[in-house]
Protein backbone atom coordinates (compact mmCIF):
# COMPACT_ATOMS: atom_id res chain seq x y z
CA UNK A 1 0.00 0.00 0.00
CA UNK A 2 1.52 3.18 -0.75
CA UNK A 3 2.30 5.83 2.00
CA UNK A 4 -0.35 8.31 1.44
CA UNK A 5 -3.37 5.32 0.75
CA UNK A 6 -2.28 4.27 4.54
CA UNK A 7 -3.48 7.67 5.64
CA UNK A 8 -6.42 8.83 4.30
CA UNK A 9 -9.44 7.22 4.70
CA UNK A 10 -12.84 7.57 1.94
CA UNK A 11 -14.72 9.73 4.44
CA UNK A 12 -12.10 12.55 4.11
CA UNK A 13 -13.61 12.86 0.41
CA UNK A 14 -16.66 14.25 2.96
CA UNK A 15 -14.48 17.02 4.34
CA UNK A 16 -12.87 17.93 1.19
CA UNK A 17 -16.30 18.65 -0.79
CA UNK A 18 -17.21 21.07 2.50
CA UNK A 19 -13.94 23.19 2.04
CA UNK A 20 -15.21 23.70 -1.18
CA UNK A 21 -18.31 24.53 -0.55
CA UNK A 22 -17.98 26.46 3.24
CA UNK A 23 -13.98 27.64 1.89
CA UNK A 24 -14.54 28.43 -1.74
CA UNK A 25 -17.72 28.75 -3.28
CA UNK A 26 -19.44 30.74 -0.52
CA UNK A 27 -17.00 33.24 0.05
CA UNK A 28 -17.53 34.35 -3.56
CA UNK A 29 -21.29 33.36 -4.30
CA UNK A 30 -22.61 34.87 -1.26
CA UNK A 31 -21.44 38.41 -1.23
CA UNK A 32 -22.30 38.29 -5.21
CA UNK A 33 -25.91 37.49 -4.49
CA UNK A 34 -26.67 39.64 -1.72
CA UNK A 35 -24.99 42.81 -3.39
CA UNK A 36 -26.85 42.35 -6.83
CA UNK A 37 -30.30 43.58 -4.84
CA UNK A 38 -28.70 45.25 -1.33
CA UNK A 39 -25.63 46.83 -0.24
CA UNK A 40 -22.07 46.30 1.39
CA UNK A 41 -23.90 46.78 5.10
CA UNK A 42 -26.39 43.47 3.85
CA UNK A 43 -23.39 41.63 2.44
CA UNK A 44 -21.07 41.87 5.75
CA UNK A 45 -24.40 41.19 8.17
CA UNK A 46 -24.99 37.61 5.87
CA UNK A 47 -21.48 36.86 5.84
CA UNK A 48 -21.19 37.63 9.56
CA UNK A 49 -23.92 35.41 10.16
CA UNK A 50 -22.26 32.47 8.32
CA UNK A 51 -19.84 32.70 10.42
CA UNK A 52 -21.78 33.06 13.84
CA UNK A 53 -23.33 29.57 13.62
CA UNK A 54 -19.40 28.49 13.70
CA UNK A 55 -19.46 29.46 17.77
CA UNK A 56 -22.09 26.85 18.36
CA UNK A 57 -19.21 24.31 17.65
CA UNK A 58 -18.96 23.49 21.41
CA UNK A 59 -22.47 22.23 21.46
CA UNK A 60 -21.40 19.54 18.89
CA UNK A 61 -18.52 18.62 20.41
CA UNK A 62 -19.75 18.09 23.73
CA UNK A 63 -22.99 15.89 21.63
CA UNK A 64 -20.77 14.16 20.05
CA UNK A 65 -18.53 13.41 22.95
CA UNK A 66 -21.41 12.15 25.16
CA UNK A 67 -23.79 10.57 22.94
CA UNK A 68 -22.14 8.88 20.47
CA UNK A 69 -23.77 11.18 17.47
CA UNK A 70 -20.60 11.43 15.65
CA UNK A 71 -22.08 10.45 12.48
CA UNK A 72 -25.76 12.09 12.43
CA UNK A 73 -23.66 15.53 13.10
CA UNK A 74 -21.33 14.82 10.34
CA UNK A 75 -24.47 13.44 8.20
CA UNK A 76 -27.30 15.66 9.67
CA UNK A 77 -25.01 18.93 9.47
CA UNK A 78 -24.46 18.26 5.77
CA UNK A 79 -27.92 18.02 5.04
CA UNK A 80 -28.64 21.28 7.30
CA UNK A 81 -26.00 22.91 5.04
CA UNK A 82 -27.76 21.45 1.73
CA UNK A 83 -31.30 22.62 2.82
CA UNK A 84 -29.57 26.44 3.70
CA UNK A 85 -27.95 26.79 0.52
CA UNK A 86 -30.99 25.74 -1.56
CA UNK A 87 -33.49 28.23 0.22
CA UNK A 88 -31.00 30.75 0.11
CA UNK A 89 -31.30 30.47 -3.45
CA UNK A 90 -34.74 30.68 -4.07
CA UNK A 91 -35.19 34.03 -1.40
CA UNK A 92 -34.30 37.48 -1.61
CA UNK A 93 -35.45 39.03 1.56
CA UNK A 94 -32.41 40.10 3.72
CA UNK A 95 -33.62 38.43 7.38
CA UNK A 96 -34.45 35.04 5.61
CA UNK A 97 -31.03 35.20 3.83
CA UNK A 98 -29.33 36.25 7.59
CA UNK A 99 -31.32 32.89 8.99
CA UNK A 100 -30.36 30.89 6.26
CA UNK A 101 -26.90 31.82 6.42
CA UNK A 102 -27.10 31.09 10.31
CA UNK A 103 -28.29 27.75 9.52
CA UNK A 104 -25.45 27.35 7.07
CA UNK A 105 -22.72 28.09 9.58
CA UNK A 106 -24.60 25.69 12.00
CA UNK A 107 -24.84 22.81 9.85
CA UNK A 108 -21.09 22.97 8.94
CA UNK A 109 -19.86 23.46 12.22
CA UNK A 110 -21.62 20.17 13.24
CA UNK A 111 -20.27 18.14 10.23
CA UNK A 112 -16.65 19.79 10.70
CA UNK A 113 -16.56 19.80 14.51
CA UNK A 114 -16.41 15.84 14.35
CA UNK A 115 -13.17 15.80 12.08
CA UNK A 116 -10.85 15.32 14.02
CA UNK A 117 -13.23 12.75 16.84
CA UNK A 118 -13.08 10.37 13.52
CA UNK A 119 -9.12 10.44 14.13
CA UNK A 120 -8.26 10.82 17.42
CA UNK A 121 -10.81 8.64 18.99
CA UNK A 122 -10.55 5.25 16.07
CA UNK A 123 -6.97 5.45 15.24
CA UNK A 124 -3.56 5.22 17.72
CA UNK A 125 -1.98 8.55 18.68
CA UNK A 126 1.02 7.66 16.69
CA UNK A 127 -0.99 7.98 13.90
CA UNK A 128 -2.56 11.49 14.05
CA UNK A 129 -0.38 13.69 13.00
CA UNK A 130 -0.22 12.03 9.56
CA UNK A 131 -3.84 11.80 9.28
CA UNK A 132 -4.91 15.08 10.45
CA UNK A 133 -2.20 16.74 7.78
CA UNK A 134 -3.92 14.34 5.34
CA UNK A 135 -7.31 15.41 6.95
CA UNK A 136 -6.44 19.58 6.11
CA UNK A 137 -4.69 18.81 2.73
CA UNK A 138 -8.39 17.67 1.55
CA UNK A 139 -10.19 20.28 2.64
CA UNK A 140 -7.43 22.71 1.65
CA UNK A 141 -7.60 21.17 -1.82
CA UNK A 142 -11.24 21.31 -1.94
CA UNK A 143 -10.93 25.13 -0.75
CA UNK A 144 -8.53 25.71 -4.24
CA UNK A 145 -10.95 24.00 -6.22
CA UNK A 146 -14.31 25.91 -5.00
CA UNK A 147 -12.53 28.74 -6.02
CA UNK A 148 -12.36 28.10 -9.32
CA UNK A 149 -15.34 26.73 -9.57
CA UNK A 150 -17.20 30.15 -8.43
CA UNK A 151 -14.88 32.18 -10.91
CA UNK A 152 -16.74 30.03 -13.70
CA UNK A 153 -19.85 29.61 -12.10
CA UNK A 154 -19.95 33.28 -9.57
CA UNK A 155 -20.00 36.19 -12.56
CA UNK A 156 -22.99 35.72 -14.19
CA UNK A 157 -24.91 32.84 -12.68
CA UNK A 158 -24.22 33.24 -8.67
CA UNK A 159 -27.83 31.55 -7.94
CA UNK A 160 -26.37 28.71 -10.08
CA UNK A 161 -23.30 28.77 -8.37
CA UNK A 162 -25.57 28.50 -4.91
CA UNK A 163 -27.21 25.20 -5.99
CA UNK A 164 -23.97 23.75 -7.06
CA UNK A 165 -22.82 24.10 -3.60
CA UNK A 166 -25.87 22.90 -1.96
CA UNK A 167 -25.10 19.95 -4.90
CA UNK A 168 -21.32 18.73 -4.10
CA UNK A 169 -22.62 19.06 0.07
CA UNK A 170 -25.57 16.79 -0.91
CA UNK A 171 -23.01 14.04 -2.00
CA UNK A 172 -20.84 14.62 0.70
CA UNK A 173 -23.32 13.40 2.70
CA UNK A 174 -22.53 9.78 1.19
CA UNK A 175 -19.39 9.15 1.93
CA UNK A 176 -19.93 10.78 4.98
CA UNK A 177 -22.16 8.76 6.10
CA UNK A 178 -21.56 5.32 4.38
CA UNK A 179 -17.79 5.34 4.67
CA UNK A 180 -17.55 6.25 8.48
CA UNK A 181 -18.15 4.17 11.94
CA UNK A 182 -18.99 6.18 15.01
CA UNK A 183 -15.93 5.34 17.09
CA UNK A 184 -16.36 4.11 21.14
CA UNK A 185 -15.57 6.27 24.09
CA UNK A 186 -12.35 8.12 23.96
CA UNK A 187 -9.98 5.75 26.87
CA UNK A 188 -8.04 9.21 27.41
CA UNK A 189 -8.52 13.12 28.19
CA UNK A 190 -9.69 14.75 24.62
CA UNK A 191 -6.52 15.84 23.27
CA UNK A 192 -5.12 18.97 22.74
CA UNK A 193 -3.69 19.06 19.11
CA UNK A 194 -1.00 22.02 17.77
CA UNK A 195 -1.44 21.85 13.92
CA UNK A 196 -2.38 24.93 12.42
CA UNK A 197 -5.10 25.66 10.15
CA UNK A 198 -3.82 24.69 6.96
CA UNK A 199 -6.66 26.81 4.87
CA UNK A 200 -7.80 30.37 5.09
CA UNK A 201 -10.05 30.91 8.28
CA UNK A 202 -13.11 32.02 5.77
CA UNK A 203 -16.42 32.04 5.90
CA UNK A 204 -16.65 29.78 8.66
CA UNK A 205 -13.45 27.78 10.75
CA UNK A 206 -11.89 24.95 9.34
CA UNK A 207 -12.48 21.40 10.93
CA UNK A 208 -8.90 21.81 12.79
CA UNK A 209 -10.27 24.74 14.40
CA UNK A 210 -13.24 23.77 15.18
CA UNK A 211 -12.51 20.67 17.02
CA UNK A 212 -10.75 22.73 19.74
CA UNK A 213 -12.93 24.98 21.23
CA UNK A 214 -13.60 27.00 24.99
CA UNK A 215 -14.78 24.74 27.76
CA UNK A 216 -16.34 25.68 30.85
CA UNK A 217 -12.74 25.14 32.32
CA UNK A 218 -11.64 27.55 30.20
CA UNK A 219 -14.21 30.06 31.64
CA UNK A 220 -13.84 29.58 35.33
CA UNK A 221 -10.29 29.92 34.61
CA UNK A 222 -10.40 33.30 32.38
CA UNK A 223 -8.56 35.46 34.63
CA UNK A 224 -5.47 33.33 35.17
CA UNK A 225 -5.49 32.67 31.19
CA UNK A 226 -5.77 36.58 30.55
CA UNK A 227 -2.24 37.58 31.82
CA UNK A 228 0.00 39.43 30.01
CA UNK A 229 1.77 38.42 27.45
CA UNK A 230 -1.08 36.36 26.62
CA UNK A 231 -3.66 39.03 26.83
CA UNK A 232 -1.32 41.13 24.49
CA UNK A 233 -1.17 38.57 21.93
CA UNK A 234 -5.13 38.21 21.96
CA UNK A 235 -5.91 41.74 21.80
CA UNK A 236 -3.57 42.17 18.85
CA UNK A 237 -4.85 38.44 17.23
CA UNK A 238 -8.41 39.84 17.36
CA UNK A 239 -7.53 43.03 15.70
CA UNK A 240 -5.38 41.66 12.92
CA UNK A 241 -8.40 39.27 12.16
CA UNK A 242 -10.86 41.42 12.93
CA UNK A 243 -9.71 43.78 10.42
CA UNK A 244 -8.91 41.52 7.48
CA UNK A 245 -12.20 39.75 8.18
CA UNK A 246 -14.10 42.81 6.61
CA UNK A 247 -12.39 42.54 3.40
CA UNK A 248 -12.52 38.82 3.57
CA UNK A 249 -16.21 39.56 3.87
CA UNK A 250 -16.82 41.42 0.56
CA UNK A 251 -13.68 40.06 -0.83
CA UNK A 252 -15.74 39.84 -4.95
CA UNK A 253 -18.06 42.63 -4.69
CA UNK A 254 -14.77 44.92 -3.68
CA UNK A 255 -12.49 43.90 -5.74
CA UNK A 256 -14.90 44.69 -8.62
CA UNK A 257 -16.34 47.90 -7.60
CA UNK A 258 -12.82 49.43 -6.18
CA UNK A 259 -10.78 48.22 -8.94
CA UNK A 260 -12.08 46.92 -11.66
CA UNK A 261 -11.44 43.04 -11.10
CA UNK A 262 -14.39 40.52 -12.33
CA UNK A 263 -15.55 38.38 -9.87
CA UNK A 264 -14.16 35.25 -12.19
CA UNK A 265 -10.61 36.71 -12.53
CA UNK A 266 -10.75 37.90 -8.64
CA UNK A 267 -12.46 34.14 -7.94
CA UNK A 268 -9.49 32.58 -9.74
CA UNK A 269 -6.39 34.99 -8.10
CA UNK A 270 -8.14 33.86 -4.84
CA UNK A 271 -7.38 29.91 -6.05
CA UNK A 272 -4.21 30.64 -7.08
CA UNK A 273 -3.18 32.08 -3.61
CA UNK A 274 -4.72 29.32 -1.61
CA UNK A 275 -2.81 27.31 -3.55
CA UNK A 276 0.78 28.42 -2.76
CA UNK A 277 -0.02 28.90 0.38
CA UNK A 278 -0.74 25.50 1.03
CA UNK A 279 3.33 25.09 0.21
CA UNK A 280 4.34 27.59 3.30
CA UNK A 281 3.08 25.72 6.16
CA UNK A 282 6.13 23.67 6.41
CA UNK A 283 8.46 26.19 5.85
CA UNK A 284 7.11 28.47 8.32
CA UNK A 285 7.24 25.80 11.46
CA UNK A 286 10.83 25.58 10.47
CA UNK A 287 10.90 29.56 10.54
CA UNK A 288 8.98 29.62 13.90
CA UNK A 289 11.49 27.35 15.43
CA UNK A 290 14.37 28.83 14.20
CA UNK A 291 13.34 32.53 14.46
CA UNK A 292 11.30 32.64 17.45
CA UNK A 293 7.07 32.53 16.87
CA UNK A 294 6.79 36.02 17.86
CA UNK A 295 8.72 37.08 14.98
CA UNK A 296 7.55 35.40 12.17
CA UNK A 297 3.76 36.60 13.61
CA UNK A 298 5.40 40.05 13.40
CA UNK A 299 6.56 39.63 9.75
CA UNK A 300 3.19 37.83 8.83
CA UNK A 301 1.76 41.01 10.31
CA UNK A 302 4.25 43.12 8.41
CA UNK A 303 3.44 41.54 5.38
CA UNK A 304 -0.18 42.11 5.55
CA UNK A 305 0.06 45.48 6.59
CA UNK A 306 2.19 46.45 3.35
CA UNK A 307 -0.11 44.52 1.06
CA UNK A 308 -3.09 46.21 2.49
CA UNK A 309 -1.75 49.86 2.38
CA UNK A 310 -0.65 49.17 -1.11
CA UNK A 311 -4.59 48.31 -1.75
CA UNK A 312 -6.04 51.51 0.35
CA UNK A 313 -3.48 53.53 -2.26
CA UNK A 314 -5.04 51.95 -5.05
CA UNK A 315 -8.09 52.22 -4.26
CA UNK A 316 -7.91 55.73 -3.05
CA UNK A 317 -5.87 57.28 -6.06
CA UNK A 318 -6.49 55.09 -8.86
CA UNK A 319 -9.86 53.36 -8.12
CA UNK A 320 -11.08 51.06 -11.01
CA UNK A 321 -7.84 50.82 -12.73
CA UNK A 322 -4.37 48.82 -12.25
CA UNK A 323 -6.20 45.61 -10.99
CA UNK A 324 -3.14 43.35 -11.52
CA UNK A 325 -1.51 45.54 -8.87
CA UNK A 326 -4.59 44.74 -6.45
CA UNK A 327 -4.57 40.80 -7.29
CA UNK A 328 -1.12 40.67 -6.83
CA UNK A 329 -1.68 42.77 -2.99
CA UNK A 330 -3.78 40.50 -1.99
CA UNK A 331 -1.94 37.38 -3.20
CA UNK A 332 0.40 38.85 -0.18
CA UNK A 333 -2.24 38.44 1.98
CA UNK A 334 -3.19 35.68 1.88
CA UNK A 335 0.31 33.98 1.87
CA UNK A 336 0.98 35.62 4.77
CA UNK A 337 -1.91 33.50 6.62
CA UNK A 338 0.31 30.62 6.49
CA UNK A 339 3.06 32.41 8.47
CA UNK A 340 0.11 33.94 11.08
CA UNK A 341 -1.55 30.38 11.32
CA UNK A 342 1.97 28.66 12.59
CA UNK A 343 3.08 31.32 14.52
CA UNK A 344 -0.10 32.30 16.12
CA UNK A 345 -0.84 28.60 17.12
CA UNK A 346 2.28 28.24 18.82
CA UNK A 347 2.08 30.98 20.64
CA UNK A 348 -1.53 30.77 21.66
CA UNK A 349 -0.60 27.47 23.02
CA UNK A 350 2.92 28.00 25.05
CA UNK A 351 1.91 31.65 26.19
CA UNK A 352 -1.03 30.26 28.19
CA UNK A 353 -0.46 30.11 32.00
CA UNK A 354 -2.28 27.38 32.26
CA UNK A 355 -2.17 25.52 29.71
CA UNK A 356 -2.21 24.60 26.24
CA UNK A 357 -6.47 23.19 26.10
CA UNK A 358 -7.32 26.55 27.81
CA UNK A 359 -5.30 28.78 25.58
CA UNK A 360 -5.95 27.12 22.18
CA UNK A 361 -10.05 27.22 23.45
CA UNK A 362 -9.86 30.63 23.99
CA UNK A 363 -7.10 31.46 20.67
CA UNK A 364 -9.99 30.07 18.84
CA UNK A 365 -12.87 31.50 20.34
CA UNK A 366 -11.17 34.97 19.30
CA UNK A 367 -10.75 34.12 15.69
CA UNK A 368 -14.26 32.86 15.36
CA UNK A 369 -15.50 36.59 17.35
CA UNK A 370 -13.16 38.41 15.70
CA UNK A 371 -14.76 36.83 11.83
CA UNK A 372 -18.31 37.79 12.88
CA UNK A 373 -17.37 41.32 14.29
CA UNK A 374 -15.13 42.22 10.93
CA UNK A 375 -17.72 41.01 8.79
CA UNK A 376 -20.73 42.66 10.45
CA UNK A 377 -18.20 46.18 10.57
CA UNK A 378 -16.30 46.22 7.29
CA UNK A 379 -19.71 45.40 5.97
CA UNK A 380 -21.02 48.90 7.60
CA UNK A 381 -18.29 50.93 6.89
CA UNK A 382 -18.19 49.80 3.35
CA UNK A 383 -21.76 51.08 2.95
CA UNK A 384 -21.79 54.10 4.76
CA UNK A 385 -17.91 55.65 3.45
CA UNK A 386 -17.13 53.39 0.40
CA UNK A 387 -15.33 49.89 0.07
CA UNK A 388 -11.96 51.90 0.15
CA UNK A 389 -13.37 52.43 3.77
CA UNK A 390 -12.89 48.79 4.05
CA UNK A 391 -9.36 48.54 3.01
CA UNK A 392 -8.84 51.41 5.62
CA UNK A 393 -10.18 49.16 8.48
CA UNK A 394 -8.34 46.54 7.28
CA UNK A 395 -4.98 48.83 7.95
CA UNK A 396 -5.96 49.88 11.26
CA UNK A 397 -6.55 46.67 12.47
CA UNK A 398 -3.70 44.85 11.23
CA UNK A 399 -1.25 48.23 12.36
CA UNK A 400 -2.54 48.00 15.60
CA UNK A 401 -2.08 44.42 15.82
CA UNK A 402 1.57 44.73 14.84
CA UNK A 403 2.23 47.63 17.59
CA UNK A 404 0.58 44.62 20.03
CA UNK A 405 2.82 42.02 18.54
CA UNK A 406 5.98 43.96 18.61
CA UNK A 407 5.65 43.69 22.94
CA UNK A 408 5.36 39.98 22.74
CA UNK A 409 8.38 38.53 23.45
CA UNK A 410 9.68 34.47 22.75
CA UNK A 411 8.23 32.20 25.26
CA UNK A 412 9.89 29.92 27.62
CA UNK A 413 9.09 26.68 25.79
CA UNK A 414 9.53 23.51 28.70
CA UNK A 415 7.61 21.01 26.66
CA UNK A 416 9.37 18.88 24.20
CA UNK A 417 6.14 16.13 23.10
CA UNK A 418 5.18 15.86 20.09
CA UNK A 419 1.90 16.96 18.75
CA UNK A 420 0.65 13.27 18.95
CA UNK A 421 1.12 13.07 22.71
CA UNK A 422 -0.02 16.34 24.36
CA UNK A 423 -3.02 16.19 26.48
CA UNK A 424 -5.42 18.34 27.89
CA UNK A 425 -2.43 20.87 27.87
CA UNK A 426 -0.56 17.98 30.00
CA UNK A 427 2.06 15.76 28.77
CA UNK A 428 1.77 11.91 30.18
Amino acid sequence: MSSWRRWVEPWYLAYGLLGATMAGLLPILIPLTVSHIHGAAQVGFVVAALSLGGLLAPVWGALADRYRLHRWLLAGGLLLTTLGLLAFSATTVPAIWLGLALLQGIGAAGAATVANLFVVEAHPRLEWDERIGWLQTFYGGGQVGGLFLAGVLGQAHPRLGLLAAAGLTAVAILPGWFKTRTPPGPLAPKPVLLHPVRNGEWAIASPQRLFHHVSWKTVQQLEALLRPPFRMFLIAWFLTFAGAAGVFSLYPVLMERLYGIPPRLSSWGFGVAAGLGLALYSPAGRWSTHFGAPQVLRAALGIRLLAFLGLLALGLTSPGRHGWLALLAFLFIVLAWSLLSVSGTTLAAHLSSIGEGEGLGLFNATTALGGVIGAALGGWTAERWGYASAVGLAVAGVTCGLILAGMIGQPILTCKATDAQVYSGKTP
